[in-house]
């Protein structure tokens, strides 16, 4: 055996470097720029189509103003791709003033007493082909009252469920007296 020394020494130098790590860092950092730059390159953008709104043929006319449904029609909740859910056959009044009855607090309710010059079959209808032509789905006819009445949905582009209701309350063959009602489901799309 040989001589043990009791005298101390510099340790043995061993070198690591850190070129194979920042490397790698650099490679990925080259890589992930040059997608970057085809994606520029090659990035056409969303192209707009224009929105058309259906005509429907037949049955009765819409009205050219919508001014009996502003108490609904005027907040800032209802999303842009439901708004086509306001409209009116030609002769619709307003019976009453409409009415929001959360009014902020919890999910977006309104409802507007009408009047139309029809009667009820001819009301539901017009909604039934109006609404389906703007990509509402009829889910519900009927009521527990037994009062004629009609529920649409669609989903919102604020990921909710909107449904508007269709209500018959009173009905003769040349008037009909009926309500309007958009509300907001809180079921999630």
């Amino acid at each position: 055996m040989g001589r043990v020394s009791d005298e101390p020494r510099a340790p043995l130098t061993t070198t690591t470097s850190i070129w194979p790590a920042a490397g790698v860092l650099i490679f990925a950092a080259v890589v992930l720029g040059v997608f970057m730059v085809i994606n520029l390159i090659s990035d056409q953008g969303v192209t707009k189509t224009p929105a058309t709104v259906p005509v429907v043929v037949g049955g009765l006319a819409k009205a050219p103003s919508t001014a009996v449904l502003n108490d609904c029609k005027s907040s800032s909740e209802v999303p842009s791709n439901i708004n086509d859910v306001f409209i009116v056959p030609v002769g619709t009044t307003s019976s009453s003033a409409g009415s929001v009855p959360n009014a902020g607090a919890g999910d977006y309710d309104c409802y507007q007493p009408l009047i139309t010059t029809t009667n009820g079959a001819s009301l539901l209808k017009f909604y039934k082909s109006q609404l389906e032509a703007r990509g509402w789905s009829l889910f519900s006819q009927g009521s527990s009252s037994g009062k004629p009445q009609s529920l649409f949905q669609k989903a919102g582009n604020d990921g909710f469920y909107w449904v508007a209701g269709i209500s018959v309350t009173k009905s003769s063959s040349k008037l009909v007296h009926w309500t309007f009602r958009i509300f907001q489901n809180s079921e999630t799309v």
